[in-house]
């Protein structure tokens, strides 16, 4: 068992705190909704999807949570409206269960793995996909495993320094070569590091170009084809980082992700400043792909493991 494997008290503050304004525009809404109302009618149900939507929940989500609802409105027929956030809360939860997604237990990797353990990152400019890097590979370092990381991102100007930065403030060394050159060459040339120093992770920053699925593709196959002459099962994960703060834009996206690779995780970042956090709901519904991380502030601490139950209940709890 990790030391990350139970939830915390400090793990619950910061998710508390990251999502407080999701949760504040949510309650204000319900609120409204079911004003001068004692139970769920239909007027309150119609008042809930348009808040889940606006939410960012997406369409799809939102109709599977609404119809839930109704069911258990119709078996019945006086569920009060004091009620809605905690069966909001229960179905969400069941919706998000049905998936077959298992939330991943701590920063940790399987204990039969013997060659390093490959991460490919993948996502957009702009979305944290570095910071990310930094914050994971700090999480890994803090229970004691060896991290590689390889700037594989030579396109964007800066992104080499500043994975750098992130290596130099979590004591990982980083492979790189000169910007421009091929990223297919400087992940080879990172895994054949990590393999001769022992290394147990290794994360491969990409390029974040998406204004052509077809040669995203082409991209990321060929640095997959070139790490696997390395180590055959390389990458063993594909992580996908998405910026909730854009709403819908994150599903594009994902959608588009998904259709160029094959994504095995996701990462949601900048929950902390957005009332968009029913993106991670919608997100985690839509692709069955399970969420791995959610970043909840800018702090190395802020990056979490996302766990379907402690984020369902901190959304809708009112104490909190």
């Amino acid at each position: 068992m990790g030391i990350f494997s139970f939830f915390s008290k400090e793990n619950k503050a910061t998710l508390d705190k990251g999502l407080s304004k999701t949760k504040e525009s949510v309650f204000g809404k319900i609120a409204r909704a079911v004003v001068g109302k004692s139970k769920v009618d239909d007027e309150v149900l119609d008042n809930l999807e348009e808040i889940l939507i606006t939410s960012d929940v997406g369409v799809d989500t939102t109709l599977k949570i609404i119809e839930r609802i109704q069911s258990r409105a119709a078996q019945d027929k006086y569920m009060n409206t004091s009620e809605l956030n905690t069966i909001l809360c229960e179905e969400i939860e069941s919706l998000l269960n049905e998936n077959n997604t298992t939330d991943v237990a701590d920063f940790d990797i399987p204990t039969d793995h013997h060659t390093p353990y490959v991460i490919m990152v993948v996502g957009v400019n702009g979305v944290g996909k570095t910071t990310t890097i930094g914050k994971i590979a700090y999480q890994f370092k803090k229970v004691g495993k060896s991290v590689y990381l390889g700037a594989a991102d030579t396109f964007r100007a800066a992104a080499i320094e500043q994975l750098e930065i992130w290596g130099n403030r979590v004591g990982a060394p980083v492979i790189k070569q000169k910007m421009g050159a091929d990223p297919a060459s400087v992940a080879f040339d990172t895994l054949n590091s990590a393999v001769a120093n022992n290394a147990d992770i290794v994360l491969i920053d990409t390029a974040g170009r998406l204004h052509n699925k077809i040669n995203l593709m082409n991209e990321l196959t060929k640095i997959k084809n070139v790490m696997k002459k390395v180590i055959p099962n390389a990458p063993n994960e594909v992580l996908l980082v998405l910026d909730g703060s854009t709403g819908q834009n994150a599903f594009e996206q994902a959608k588009q992700f998904t259709l160029a690779t094959e994504v095995t995780g996701l990462a949601i970042t900048k929950l902390d400043g957005t009332a968009k956090g029913g993106v991670v709901i919608g997100i985690s519904d839509q692709f069955k792909i399970p969420v791995k991380y959610i970043g909840l502030g800018e702090g190395m601490e802020d990056l979490q493991i996302f766990r379907k139950k402690e984020f369902v209940e901190s959304l809708f709890d009112q104490q909190a």
